[in-house]
């Protein structure tokens, strides 16, 4: 699957001459009075509108931090542009980010403030309030990806070019097919744009098919170049199916579902645009595949080839035997190897014809078989366990393997070798076999059958000395001893939990550390977007549980409110605010200055100085 590929840039391409004399022009910027606000488009909007808030700062930026949204869902951004002026020798300049915000649900919601480093001084925006009246319904992401799932739904009408520049292309090697002949399905992913990150939203469920996955070996992409309808795009193959159709007919397959995060590039705005390169804004697509239709044919009429294995393909048939003499009511494996590439799994076990007296049970199968982007092939070895009764010189029949050849659109036959087997006399085994219901139709080959003894039968009960024992005794009291255990355990439990804020806070640190093992597990495979998610999710769930917060109330405001009420020193409050900031500011771009196994091993340290404060 994709993996993530970048983060929000805005790319630069300019020249030696206009870089010196940016920097020439922006070290001599005053920034004597910093003003750094927030607005948004509107105050009131309706559920499923998109509005925007905007981050204004008159200074050259160091870092920013996004704020806590507060309910809403981002659907776009961050959108980053800046500005600069020289009117009669001053020198002036701006930046701003802002993001597409939708709510999905009426209400009253906050946008808390934004945190900037500017001059090395740290300023932040007034909150802003928003009110959601009712307004058309907003569908809800119920993909199941990898990804865990994108906010808010894609804007197919506003963002109605990207489909131009990126889409799947569900493609068959073939449309018609007979009945159980193998065919490959490929979905292709064409892009002419960068992508932020990806979601599987919905596979189809290939009714009508048996499928098999074709397993992808390397972790990297591999992209090709590829000209489709006079454009070119860089391709590559998401998914790889190997299908089997079970009936004839026409049979249709769905489409598959994807979300991009992409960038899509936008017009200039003014001169610095133009110079230091173009903008891009980061918006939703949700990607479709196109449908498949496949022709399904019948195979033809098999009645005369009853020794048929129901197998479609090419295919190689042998036989061998691990003995050619042994003794009567020995064992001898008889195996059959049926090689080539085909319907290999749902071919049956071809029919064994053996002599009379020679006891035969059911074949086991192993299987070497390989799914690749050519088809499944590989072997089938089919071992039947045989038992000759009597003894003398046998002759072992070939076996007839057909097979239904869609090349040549007929059956093939094949045969294997013959073979001799001589039986000597062994040792009477004494087991028995009845044909019969009397005692003179009855072949005696072993002991294991005994006739019903008749006559008197002395019977008696024996016994060991177990009843009346200690041991005895002491069984009949664990019963009731146990359940009187249970029950008092159920009851000093059930008032344990009664108070639910206690159990919270118990529980506030088993909910951090899985979350802190499930970062560690994301920091060993190099997932960034993933490690910082789980720290978030752990220090946001630790104090939840331990300070009784409630999810909507989670602000940074009153976190640090619940924090000096149960007297923990404002440093500890500090670091754990920054580690908080810091993981939010991962979401959108890259975190430079401090390592991520230091943020992990920080996360960890607050938590335990916390624990020890309380």
């Amino acid at each position: 699957m994709l993996r993530k590929i970048g983060k929000l840039k805005t790319r630069v391409n300019t020249d030696g001459l206009y870089t010196c004399l940016m920097l020439l022009l922006w070290s001599s910027v005053a920034v004597s009075q910093v003003k750094f606000t927030a607005s948004v488009t509107k105050n009131q909007v309706a559920t499923g509108e998109t509005f925007e808030v905007t981050f204004s700062l008159n200074a050259n930026a160091e870092s920013f931090s996004a704020p806590s949204f507060g309910g809403l869902e981002v659907v776009g951004g961050p959108n980053q542009s800046s500005s600069m002026s020289s009117v009669n020798g001053n020198t002036t300049m701006s930046l701003g980010v802002s993001y597409d915000l939708v709510a999905t649900k009426t209400g009253i919601f906050t946008i808390g403030p934004a945190t900037i480093i500017a001059a090395g001084k740290k300023y932040t925006t007034s909150p802003i309030t928003i009110q959601v009246v009712k307004g058309a319904p907003v569908q809800q992401n119920t993909g199941s990806g990898n990804g865990g799932g994108f906010p808010g739904t894609p804007n197919q009408a506003e963002y109605g070019d990207v489909g131009k520049s990126i889409f799947i292309r569900a493609v068959p090697s073939k449309t018609s097919a007979y009945r159980g002949e193998q065919i490959a399905l490929d979905f292709r992913l064409y892009t002419r744009i960068q992508i932020e990150a990806n979601q599987l939203d919905k596979m189809p469920d290939f009714t009508g098919f048996w499928n098999e996955d074709v397993k992808n070996t390397n972790p990297n992409i591999l992209w090709r170049t590829e000209t489709y309808k006079g454009q070119q795009y860089r391709v590559t193959d998401i998914k790889q199916i190997i299908l089997f159709a079970d009936h004839a007919g026409d049979i249709t397959i769905d489409p598959m579902l994807m979300t991009f995060i992409v960038d899509q590039p936008m017009p200039a705005k003014d001169l610095i645009d133009q110079v230091f390169g173009n903008n891009v804004r980061q918006v939703k697509y949700q990607a479709k595949s196109n449908k498949v239709i496949i022709h399904v044919k019948p195979l033809p009429d098999n009645a005369a080839l009853n020794n048929t294995a129901d197998a479609v393909g090419k295919f190689a048939i042998s036989a061998s035997l691990d003995k050619h003499e042994l003794k009567t009511n020995e064992t001898l494996n008889y195996k059959i190897t049926v090689t080539g590439s085909g319907n290999l799994k749902l071919m049956k076990a071809p029919v064994v014809d053996l002599p009379p007296g020679f006891e035969k049970y059911d074949p086991k199968t192993e299987d070497s078989i390989k799914v690749t982007s050519n088809g499944v092939s590989g072997y089938r070895i089919y071992n039947y366990l045989v038992i000759p009764r009597n003894e003398g010189t046998y002759p072992i029949n070939p076996v007839k393997f057909s097979y239904f050849n869609p090349g040549t659109g007929k059956y093939e036959t094949l045969v294997t070798k013959s073979f001799s087997v001589k039986v000597n006399k062994g040792v009477e085994e004494r087991s028995v076999t009845a044909n019969t219901t009397d005692q003179q139709g009855i072949l005696q080959l072993g002991n294991d059958i005994k006739y019903i003894k008749t006559g008197k039968l002395d019977l008696s009960i024996r016994s060991d000395g177990f009843y009346g024992s200690l041991l005895y005794y002491l069984l009949l009291l664990l019963g009731p001893i146990s359940f009187c255990a249970v029950s008092w355990h159920k009851q000093w439990n059930a008032k344990r939990n009664s108070d639910i804020v206690k159990l919270k806070s118990r529980r506030a640190v088993k909910v951090a550390t899985k979350h802190l093992a499930s970062a560690e597990k994301e920091l060993k495979a190099r997932n960034s977007k993933a490690f910082y998610q789980n720290i978030s999710q752990g220090l946001y769930g630790y104090l939840n549980n331990k300070l009784n917060i409630p999810v909507a109330d989670m602000s940074k405001e009153n976190i640090a409110a619940g924090l000096e009420s149960r007297n923990v020193d404002a440093e500890t409050t500090a670091q754990l605010l920054s580690t908080l900031d810091l993981c939010e500011m991962a979401r959108y771009a890259p975190v430079s200055g401090i390592s991520e196994n230091e943020v992990f091993q920080k996360a960890k340290n607050i938590i335990y100085e916390i624990e020890e404060k309380l």
